[in-house]
């Protein structure tokens, strides 16, 4: 679990293309410094496991799914990535529950700065779109963000300078992917809420619940 707040931006130092997957590596001192095998990081929002290591790198596969499913695919050597090491009990929740599971991908459509913030536009997608509402939290390339406005397909953020320059999205451009994770309440509510199976479709009682 993450908190979607960003310790530090990464640089990606290789990509191997294993044909069904990719070897990626990212070198990040500071979430290095006591990151162990098989410990998790959310690069750019989405959870991987540190499969090797050294003092200020380390390597991850990234599945075909992944991949397509993500703006990882979309990486090359020497780009800028938001870092954040898992949560532990003593770690501060300065921004809301994060899986580092990827909802979708939006595309940034609008930057509008101002004097002291930057109000971005991000598309979003269908599937995505009921589960955001106005001063709601959203994860946008692992940053945890609140949302200022949203409609059935776009939605938007303000960035304070702290945010533009700690994280990637000081030098996204209009027209670049993002990857968006949802409040996964937003998702639990909606299961609770959902109607339930009609009696008939339920699975039969056994025998002994039969004879009571």
């Amino acid at each position: 679990m993450f908190t979607g707040i960003v310790e530090e931006l990464g640089v990606v130092e290789t990509l191997v293309d294993q044909e069904d997957a990719v070897r990626l590596t990212v070198r990040g001192p500071h979430v290095m410094a006591d990151a162990r095998l098989g410990d998790s990081i959310a690069v750019n929002g989405c959870c991987l496991t540190v499969a090797e290591r050294d003092q200020e790198t380390f390597t991850a596969d990234v599945m075909r799914e992944t991949l397509e499913k993500t703006s990882l695919g979309e990486l090359g050597a020497g780009d800028r990535v938001n870092l954040e090491r898992a949560v532990t009990p003593q770690t501060r929740l300065g921004g809301h529950i994060v899986q580092g599971h990827v909802d979708g991908t939006g595309e940034i459509l609008a930057r509008r700065p101002s004097e002291h913030w930057e109000v971005v536009e991000i598309g979003l997608p269908a599937a995505v779109a009921r589960y955001l509402v106005a001063k709601g939290s959203i994860t946008v390339d692992g940053i945890s963000l609140t949302v200022v406005d949203v409609d059935d397909s776009s939605f938007t953020v303000s960035l304070i300078p702290e945010t533009l320059a700690r994280t990637t999205l000081g030098l996204k451009r209009v027209g670049d992917r993002v990857n968006l994770e949802v409040d996964v309440v937003a998702k639990y509510v909606e299961r609770l809420l959902a109607p339930r199976a009609p009696e008939a479709t339920r699975a039969p009682r056994n025998e002994e619940e039969e004879e009571e």
